[in-house]
């Protein structure tokens, strides 16, 4: 009897270990998609997936989705750890999110929200031109770096949250942005930055922002505990290049950034923006100040606009 014991307990650990087996398995490091391919398959190299939802829940946290040749990979949400590239050269992927939005961050239904680090590179967002939608949402997470993208067709009203953006970043906590060498265009709102809770840091380097829509709302709307950098990037033909629409410790920094919009390039509420070798071409205002401060130093550019500077005088820290 006791042999017969010790035989069964030996079967229920073999069970188990050969289940745990099969699930680490399942979850590759490095997992594939491309057009051809089945979402039955497990996204290897040489039988990959056909969406990136479907690769995505056979990718390990901290794992990566390549992208072997063009295709529409479709939108997807990430609620783990993940890098999607859409390798430019061997493929670009594309998402097409018709009514949706492309690429949702949000691990708030795991134990521990606010924490994941997701990396988006050389995508295309294709919203359609639909009312619905945001290219790429950060609802829960930690940090969203996204390189080398194209985000554009997302029409929706620009001030509901999520709606009608290229990139939004929502919710009640610290989290960090990154936006480099991407274009965004045809989007109600480009980039639309707000937590009721912690900060935001951001860092926009070499983003164009432009074709709206409509002449509303912002390139950047720099909101509620939000510190921007905005650097060798070009934003275009909204009413306002840059909005800092909330009180200290919202603020903006524009460095080398050209500003050509219908309102202001740069408009600041009640907190403290700063400016420095940036251009501020053809706005109604170059900058406009509703009882804040802006700090720039000697070497920005002011031209053809219907006033330079309106609501009050810029804050000289020029050093010569």
């Amino acid at each position: 009897m006791n042999k017969f014991r010790f035989t069964i307990k030996l079967l229920v650990i073999a069970t188990f270990l050969l289940a745990f087996t099969s699930i680490a398995q399942a979850q590759a490091t490095r997992t594939w998609v491309s057009g051809v391919g089945d979402d039955v398959n497990p996204c290897s190299r040489t039988a990959p997936c056909k969406t990136y939802a479907g690769a995505i829940s056979k990718t390990a946290a901290n794992g990566e989705i390549s992208t072997l040749d063009p295709g529409g990979f479709g939108a997807v949400t990430a609620t783990k750890s993940i890098t999607i590239e859409g390798t430019k050269g061997a493929g670009f992927g594309s998402i097409l999110a018709s009514g949706v939005s492309g690429v949702i961050v949000n691990d708030s239904a795991t134990a521990t929200p606010n924490t994941i680090r997701v990396i988006l590179r050389n995508l295309s967002i294709n919203g359609a031109a639909t009312t619905a939608g945001s290219a790429i949402r950060l609802v829960s997470g930690k940090t969203l770096i996204v390189e080398d993208c194209q985000l554009f067709g997302f029409t929706g009203t620009p001030g509901t949250t999520g709606v009608g953006k290229g990139i939004s970043v929502e919710g009640s906590a610290s989290r960090n942005l990154v936006v480099r060498n991407t274009t965004i265009a045809n989007c109600s709102q480009g980039i639309k930055m707000s937590t009721s809770g912690g900060v935001i840091t951001a860092e926009i380097d070499n983003v164009q922002i432009a074709e709206p829509t409509a002449n509303v709302s912002s390139a950047i709307e720099v909101g509620s505990n939000t510190v921007a950098v905005i650097r060798d990037s070009y934003l275009a033909n909204y009413q306002s290049g840059v909005a800092v629409t909330a009180g200290s410790p919202a603020s903006a920094t524009l460095i080398r950034t050209t500003a050509f919009n219908t309102g202001a390039g740069l408009a600041v509420g009640s907190s403290t923006s700063n400016i420095t070798s940036s251009s501020f071409i053809n706005n109604t205002a170059g900058v406009t100040l509703a009882g804040g401060i802006i700090r720039t130093g000697c070497d920005n550019f002011f031209g053809g606009n219907t006033n330079d500077v309106t609501g009050g005088a810029l804050s000289n820290f020029c050093v010569k």
